[in-house]
């Protein structure tokens, strides 16, 4: 018995210094939050970052403020929450990038299984392959002619070593039967640019490139679903061609292991609320991301780990590995 008293003395006493002890925790917020980005401004996972935050910060009654952390294909930003102070005043928009990570880097900077604690998924879109207005294809069919023919000189942009649209691109090449160079830029708007500029020949992009599409700046030939985009009804899939292929980016909030489950359960419900929004959907789908995407944490667990292995895979059967 006074050992039982001894411990539960220590216990309250740890969480009365760290400030996170179950009062803190029905209080949460009292302050603004940080949501990490961990991708430069101007991508996909940015743009969807922004629109989340502005109607969390409605409903938490306090300012959510979106702090772009990039750099080594999104492990950076998500190392830093990882390691932050478990109290529900960081949390990081992970993605399907962070389950690539684990793998394809040689010293992951965290590990995403134990590390980091998946709240809920938002968002699960496919990316589009886009070329420049001209590039000589017009179609998937003609596009994948092309390539095979001129793998040698053309060029493949992405985010950067280790993005979701590096990946994409290799497994378009192991589908196809080419080795295409890649070339990777400082996030997603840079490669985009760079593809305007006809620097490169094609890229896999996310739903913030689907106005660009729209608007005709550059060429969509096909999405990475299964099924085709709401938002691009008239791009077939890959998968039309290639039956079996699919890459969906999915989007999640995540906290530090250890963030008292109290404060899990307040950031549950916030977006709980955001997603069911007729005005929070309605941008959803203009931005490229579809419907919002509601699973149990444990549907979502099992999606990370899904893919964790899914990409390990490719990963080590194609040799790829980033310092």
């Amino acid at each position: 018995m006074l050992l039982r008293q001894v411990l539960a003395f220590i216990v309250i006493g740890l969480l009365a210094l760290s400030g996170i002890g179950p009062a803190a925790a029905q209080t949460w917020p009292t302050r603004p939050v940080t949501m990490v980005v961990p991708f430069p401004p101007g991508g996909g996972t940015d743009v969807l970052g922004r629109i989340v935050a502005q109607k969390m910060s409605e409903i938490l009654h306090q300012q959510v403020i979106v702090e772009n952390v990039g750099g080594a294909g999104g492990m950076i930003g998500s190392a830093r929450v990882a390691h932050a102070t478990p109290d529900g005043y960081q949390f990081v928009l992970g993605s399907r990038a962070d389950a690539i990570n684990q793998t394809l880097y040689k010293k992951p900077a965290y590990n995403l299984l134990e590390d980091l604690v998946p709240i809920v998924l938002i968002a699960d879109q496919p990316t589009i392959l886009i070329t420049p207005n001209e590039f000589p294809a017009n179609t998937l069919p003609e596009f994948i002619d092309h390539v095979k023919k001129n793998q040698a000189t053309l060029k493949v942009a992405s985010a950067g070593a280790g993005s979701t649209g590096m990946i994409d691109c290799q497994l378009l090449n192991a589908a196809i039967g080419v080795n295409v160079t890649h070339v990777p830029y400082r996030g997603g708007g840079p490669a985009a640019i760079g593809l305007v500029a006809g620097e490169v020949s094609a890229m896999f992009g996310g739903g913030s490139l689907v106005p660009t599409v729209q608007s005709g700046k550059v060429r969509g030939l096909a999405s990475t679903g299964t099924v085709r985009n709401p938002a691009t009804p008239d791009l077939p899939t890959i998968a039309e061609l290639y039956p079996g292929y699919e890459a969906l980016i999915w989007h999640g909030l995540f906290v530090p292991a250890g963030t008292p489950q109290p404060i899990i359960e307040r950031l549950r419900s916030a977006i709980a609320e955001v997603l069911v929004e007729p005005e929070f959907k309605k941008r959803l789908a203009d931005s490229g991301s579809g419907e919002p995407y509601i699973v149990t944490p444990d549907e979502f667990t099992a999606r990370i780990r899904g893919d964790y292995e899914k990409y390990g895979k490719l990963i080590r059967s194609i040799g790829v590995k980033v310092d």
